[in-house]
């Protein structure tokens, strides 16, 4: 696989990080989980659905890096390593010692990931940051939702989702640049940092334009006619805003002449008068069913598609050939089915080769693995450096 020669220390927590590891665990990685004995990290209840889809691809270790002892057994783990990620608060790793200065003294070679909640730098760098207190600060709360209704936020945690995704992006670059230099480097993001970069062309608007963009619901913020527009039996989603797709909607709708309107001819006089296009417009819809118009529009050249949910959208016959279902099996839950990776590849496919490990699972193998002698390993477990799930039980 793409990154199977690429071995990974995953120091993560909650969903950005994992998201992250996620990526290259997918295209080949050799992840290594390393989790405090006490879970400190609140992942006791690992046979979760949203649980085992994070973690897949992976072996877990338990380690107590608050000990001088587990410092030495990860600094052995880094010095064979390529990569380590993490997403402590930026003071958290530096009390720890586990810092990217710390660790490329070990080995020069490695990329270091980091994700926090406001940057390493800035005088938000110590505060507890999660998903939503960054969709807040970016200003995407402020432009989703209906107009006048107050803030909303996604649906799903974007703000961890694209950091975590950004941060693999930026991990791959570096080890690609690293094939030049011979030297590793540090990679970070945050939270904050990816959803103003997620914010694209509504931060332009403000930047380049000098508009504060607003609430506009379903309807595009730029374009128009698009959005969730009402048909007989509920709504379907329709994309008619250049000239020619607007031509295209008129015709398909059987009123032609509004494509030659003063009001609506010209791409500026739809931005205009929207308010008055979109009624007319949904008259029209009004006359047939969300199904009798996504193909009919379709076969008129005008984007076009249902609002589904999450249930309805896998059942979806377009859905269901994209490669996003994959089951794999769990030694306690059996068959697990997880989501797909997004991206496909001809040659070197993504894959989900093993399910969610449990806790410390993987600590003798791994420890094994590092030159550790049974007697050593032994010894380990007994002072509370690492542990198993067996051992960990007995203390």
């Amino acid at each position: 696989m793409p990154l199977s020669h690429i071995t990974v220390i995953d120091l993560t927590r909650q969903r950005s990080g994992p998201t992250c590891i996620r990526q290259l665990g997918d295209m080949g990685a050799q992840i290594i989980k390393v989790e405090s004995p006490e879970d400190e990290d609140g992942t006791a209840n690992r046979h979760t659905s949203d649980f085992q889809n994070l973690h897949p691809n992976k072996r877990s270790m338990l380690l107590n890096l608050k000990s001088e002892r587990g410092k030495e057994v990860l600094f052995r783990l880094v010095e064979r390593a390529d990569v380590v990620v993490e997403n402590f608060r930026p003071d958290v790793k530096h009390r720890l010692g586990v810092d990217y200065e710390t660790l490329s003294r070990v080995n020069p070679r490695i990329v270091y990931g980091s994700i926090s909640g406001f940057g390493q730098e800035g005088p938000y760098r110590t505060r507890p940051g999660l998903d939503q207190i960054a969709q807040g600060l970016s200003g995407m709360m402020s432009v989703t939702g209906l107009p006048g209704q107050g803030p909303v936020r996604a649906g799903i945690p974007i703000a961890d989702l694209a950091a975590g995704v950004m941060l693999a992006y930026g991990i791959v670059v570096a080890l690609l640049e690293r094939e030049r230099s011979g030297r590793g480097q540090w990679v970070h993001t945050s939270l904050l940092q990816a959803m103003v970069r997620m914010m694209d062309l509504q931060t332009v608007r403000w930047l380049q334009d000098g508009l504060v963009p607003k609430q506009e619901g379903n309807y595009h913020p730029v374009h128009v006619p698009v959005g969730a527009l009402r048909a007989k039996d509920g709504s379907l989603n329709v994309q008619a805003s250049s000239n020619t797709l607007f031509g295209r909607l008129c015709a398909a709708l059987g009123v032609p002449v509004l494509a030659d309107d003063p009001r609506f001819k010209e791409f500026k006089d739809r931005q205009a008068h929207r308010e008055e296009l979109i009624p007319l417009i949904e008259a029209r819809l009004a006359t047939r069913t969300v199904a009798e118009w996504v193909e009919l529009l379709n076969e008129a050249g005008v984007p076009a598609g249902p609002i589904l949910n999450v249930k309805e959208s896998f059942e979806n016959e377009q859905v269901q050939t994209l490669p996003m279902v994959h089951r794999v099996e769990h030694p306690k839950l059996g068959e697990v089915t997880v989501l797909g990776f997004g991206v496909n590849l001809s040659r070197t496919p993504p894959r989900i080769k093993t399910a969610a490990p449990e806790r410390g699972a993987h600590t003798r193998e791994v420890l094994a693995e590092l030159g550790y002698s049974t007697a050593e390993i032994d010894a380990l477990e007994r002072e509370g450096v690492v542990g198993d799930v067996q051992q960990m039980a007995r203390r």
